[in-house]
This record gives structure tokens, C-alpha cells and sequence, in this order.
């Protein structure tokens, strides 16, 4: 058989493909089923980032109802705060660094204190 008329298949199901020369998937369907079994490992990863991201955000937002308020540091590990996961830093000109998880962020202060603010600049 030449190549001119061999027949390809579906990298996704393995049927028949018929139309352009250079096409890959039966359908739409095994395309994408095709590139999700690729990155699944990947996605499973975000996945998993996210959840503790949007956890640690709701925390903040919990202790934080009014936009400025002071927690315990062991008051969030409590309620099962990461705080190894968040989404930017802001560093003051005084040298202080305030941690974000999207809006939502706190600074820590002496003696286990945390200052939770909210970022009204945020989007710009």
C-alpha cells in the first residue's frame, strides 16, 4: 500500500479518519479528549493550586469582613490557611511585605499577629 492510499486513523479512537490530508482527529470530540488525557497530570496540578488558593482566600475574607482586621497567626493555620500559596506580594517601601490570595491579603505583624486588608487597586 502507498502511502497516497493508505488510510490514517484517529490519534484519539483509532478510526478511520476521512477529509484533509493532514488532519489528525475523527472529531472534535477525540481532539479534545486526545489533548485532556495529555495534559491531565498538569491539570490535576492547577487543580489542586486553585483549591488552596480559593480556600485561603475565603479565610482571609472570613476574618476580614469590614476590609482591615488583626487575626492570629494560629487562628488561620486553625481554619487550615496555606501559607505557602498566594497569588502576589506586595513589598512596602519600609520593607514590609504584604501577601495576597487575589484581593484578599495580610501582612504579619509582632508577636503572631497578622493585619488582613483588602487590595482596592487590585485590576489595573
Amino acid at each position: 500500500m502507498s502511502d497516497k492510499t493508505k488510510k490514517k486513523l484517529c490519534l484519539a479512537c483509532n478510526s478511520e479518519i476521512s477529509g484533509r490530508a493532514d488532519k489528525k482527529y475523527c472529531s472534535d470530540y477525540c481532539r479534545n479528549a486526545y489533548h485532556n488525557e495529555l495534559n491531565k497530570d498538569f491539570n490535576t496540578y492547577i487543580r489542586r493550586v486553585n483549591n488552596v488558593l480559593r480556600r485561603n482566600r475565603r479565610i482571609l475574607a472570613r476574618f476580614n469582613p469590614k476590609g482591615k482586621s488583626k487575626v492570629r497567626e494560629s487562628t488561620l493555620l486553625e481554619e487550615g490557611y496555606n501559607f505557602g500559596f498566594h497569588t502576589n506580594v506586595y513589598n512596602t517601601k519600609k520593607g514590609g511585605k504584604y501577601y495576597f490570595c487575589y484581593d484578599q491579603g495580610f501582612i504579619k505583624l509582632d508577636d503572631g499577629w497578622v493585619a488582613l486588608v483588602v487590595r482596592q487597586d487590585y485590576v489595573r
